[in-house]
């Protein structure tokens, strides 16, 4: 097999490796149908069998209460930025948004085409190094709103803030699906990109509590309504198969290797690493993140100088080590560790910056 690299983009990122497996095995003739899954009908009864699986998948990995729908959506975690609130939104009662970087600004500025938002907390301040602290979301807003994890500046949330029993709370979770264990009851509504955390681009997992699903206005046009998805099992239009066909396959390595507890597990130790090496390098490695925030997927960091950041990039990338410029509204350094990254590959590159620190001191 060819060589594959350590890749450590923060999306499309890195995928199973028993997964691509698979899929090359059955690209051709999948199930001994003659013909690739690309090419079957989205109302076969040998792709509903894949959509099926996929679904049952995320609801056993995530222990997902029978009330919530499971719909498999295009358009990226963007496209629910509008959607969110286009399916929430109550006449005369604001959307209440927590600002924690670029992607809520996004979410934020989506919103306000649907009604007001209110920001009640946001991190900016400090160049969002950081998860705000005491959120408190009020009783007379149609719904509150946080972005998980910050993949451009590093921050995670590790303790949920509580929203009032009938404020549902929604959460962009593209970024960290099923890196730890979530109650989803705490949620109205989650939403994720597929390509960083549980498959490829093309897909986007949304998983909402039923009696959310009439809030919307008849007058929705029909695709951006939830309901619409969910009364057609997310058929109601061909869907995007292959990348639903590649989520199952992740989704079911996971589950081979003992689901989202051991993952957690796993990355947990795979960030502690990255984290010890920058705490114990004297100055030299500078992360972004205040230490109660810091991601379990997105490792942020700075070393003194950009010329220095940039041969760090270069040598690393010359080891097989690729993906670890910083996003271009920060800079510096980022390592995307998400579940599909081995222990090896941070192994790897943890001495890899050792190395460099002695070389480069």
């Amino acid at each position: 097999m060819t060589k594959r690299v350590f890749n450590f983009y923060a999306g499309p990122a890195t995928l199973p490796l028993p997964a691509l497996k698979k899929a090359q095995k059955e690209l051709i003739d999948f199930k001994g149908t003659g013909m690739s899954l690309m090419e079957i009908s989205h109302r076969s009864k040998e792709y509903a069998a894949v959509h099926s699986e996929a679904s049952n998948l995320v609801r056993n990995l995530m222990k997902i209460p029978d009330e919530y729908n499971i719909l498999w959506l295009q358009g990226g975690a963007s496209t629910q930025f509008y959607m969110v609130p286009l399916n929430l939104k109550i006449d005369n009662k604001p959307f209440e948004y927590v600002n924690t970087g670029i992607w809520s600004k996004k979410a934020i500025k989506e919103a306000n085409f649907y009604g007001e938002v209110k920001v009640v907390a946001s991190s900016e301040d400090e160049n969002f190094s950081y998860i705000p602290k005491n959120i408190k979301f009020n009783d007379d807003t149609a719904f509150a709103h946080i972005t998980g994890n910050n993949t451009i500046y590093g921050t995670e949330f590790h303790d949920w803030p509580k929203a009032p029993s009938e404020i549902p709370l929604a959460s962009d979770m593209s970024s960290h699906i099923m890196d730890k264990v979530v109650d989803v009851k705490n949620f109205g509504v989650i939403y994720a990109g597929a390509q960083k955390n549980i498959g490829p681009a093309g897909v986007t997992l949304v998983i909402v509590r039923e009696d959310l699903l009439d809030r919307v206005s008849e007058n929705t046009p029909t695709m951006q309504k939830w309901k619409t998805h969910a009364e057609k099992d997310s058929l109601f239009n061909t869907g995007p198969c292959w990348a639903i066909y590649m989520c199952k396959l992740s989704l079911e390595h996971l589950k081979s290797i003992g689901g989202v507890p051991a993952i957690e597990k796993i990355n947990k130790e795979k960030a502690k690493m990255l984290y010890d090496t920058f705490d114990s390098s004297d100055g030299f490695y500078k992360g972004h993140a205040k230490k109660d925030s810091r991601s379990l997927m997105n490792v942020t960091f700075n070393l003194k100088t950009p010329e220095l950041e940039e041969k760090c990039i270069k040598e690393a990338n010359e080891k097989g080590l690729i993906g670890l410029k910083g996003h271009r509204s920060v800079g510096g350094m980022r390592a995307s560790i998400y579940n599909a990254m081995p222990v090896e590959g941070v192994k790897t590159l943890v001495e890899f910056l050792k190395e460099f620190k002695e070389k480069n001191e």
